[in-house]
């Protein structure tokens, strides 16, 4: 049995709970809000018996062994530092933190604490994320990569209201390429690992973040595309093309279906089964991390690299949290560390 906290409230946590019910030892005993009613309001409807509004004091409790975080982007460095301090195991919902600095040292703490440290990015934890890749093959030589993900928010017709939302300010490390290109980002670092030049456009919110964007990964022999958005819908899929063969993926959050399209006319498709909730996999993934799986070190490279990635994206687009600490010549010192590492730490994870 792992018996659970969480921190945050809000439709994703509703989410989150709603695939547990089916999870074996899995128990939500604890809550924490800012507003001690709401915990209890929450918590009290999935069987939690346990209600904090001070954070220290959550922190500390004896009450369970691992939290769920899913509060603004902002949040998750301090609020995973302390909980990993007291030997709490942690899965954070993505983006795993505000930048590069903050991300090292949160692993960090994970390692120094023997607590496993999770970023709840979904799509990485699906059943057909490891089986994607086997068709690669069947591409021939990758040329390009094409990764979208642009959903209208509900929270635009507020913002357009003059209605603010945490997603749009930067004090929360909102926008878009925080909450929707990452999706795009960590695959392809996780498959394709580093690149080699980064270039970026964006539109932006009068808040200051990202409404919408553009990133071409240069690889040198291939070139990646991630885009993203806030502000239109898309319908079409996502690609990966080869000399051979292009790949067509159905959704890159949520993968129901590929196409393998060959010159001659020829088209393969597989289609994938899982739950209509792919969030039950990160579930059962952590929980299975926290009873002794070490495969984590693999997803612990992925995070880091798509933190490297939006982060040097973020400084050419001049998208700046107040969390960022970086030097006056544009470089954080935990950047240069990474340009610093040894090849085969950037290449593509086996």
């Amino acid at each position: 049995m792992i018996r659970f906290g969480i921190i945050g409230t809000s439709n994703i946590t509703e989410k989150f709970l709603s695939v547990t019910k089916g999870i074996r030892k899995f128990k939500l005993t604890a809550v924490y809000s800012r507003n001690i009613d709401r915990a209890i309001e929450f918590g009290s409807k999935y069987g939690a018996a346990h209600f904090f509004d001070d954070l220290e004091e959550f922190a500390r409790s004896d009450e369970f062994d691992a939290v769920y975080v899913a509060s603004p982007n902002s949040c998750h460095y301090e609020q995973s530092m302390l909980l990993m301090k007291h030997k709490k195991h942690v899965l954070c919902e993505k983006p795993l933190a505000s930048n590069v600095w903050e991300t090292e040292e949160m692993f960090k703490a994970a390692h120094d604490n023997g607590v496993v440290l999770l970023e709840a990015m979904r799509s990485a934890f699906a059943p057909e994320f490891p089986k994607i890749r086997n068709y690669f093959h069947k591409l021939g030589k990758i040329r390009r990569v094409d990764f979208h993900f642009n959903q209208y928010s509900s929270q635009y017709n507020n913002l357009k209201k003059g209605i603010q939302s945490n997603r749009f300010l930067p004090e929360c490390s909102g926008g878009a390429l925080m909450d929707l290109g990452c999706y795009c980002i960590y695959p392809m670092v996780f498959w394709f690992g580093m690149p080699k030049k980064i270039t970026g456009a964006s539109i932006f919110f009068d808040t200051g973040v990202d409404a919408a964007g553009t990133l071409l990964l240069d690889y040198g022999d291939m070139i990646g595309e991630a885009r993203y958005s806030k502000i239109c819908d898309d319908s079409l899929p996502c690609e990966i093309q080869g000399e051979k063969a292009v790949m067509q993926i159905s959704h890159i959050a949520s993968t129901r279906d590929i196409s393998v399209k060959y010159p001659n006319g020829f088209k393969e498709i597989v289609h994938f089964e899982q739950q209509d909730n792919n969030m039950e996999y990160e579930v059962r993934a952590f929980m299975d991390m926290v009873h002794g799986d070490r495969s984590w070190d693999v997803y612990e490279k992925a995070s880091k690299n798509t933190a490297i990635v939006m982060e040097k994206a973020r400084k050419q687009m001049g998208i700046r949290f107040p969390a960022d600490k970086w030097e006056e010549d544009g470089t954080s010192g935990q950047e240069k560390a990474a340009e610093e590492l040894p090849e085969e730490e950037q290449t593509e994870e086996e």
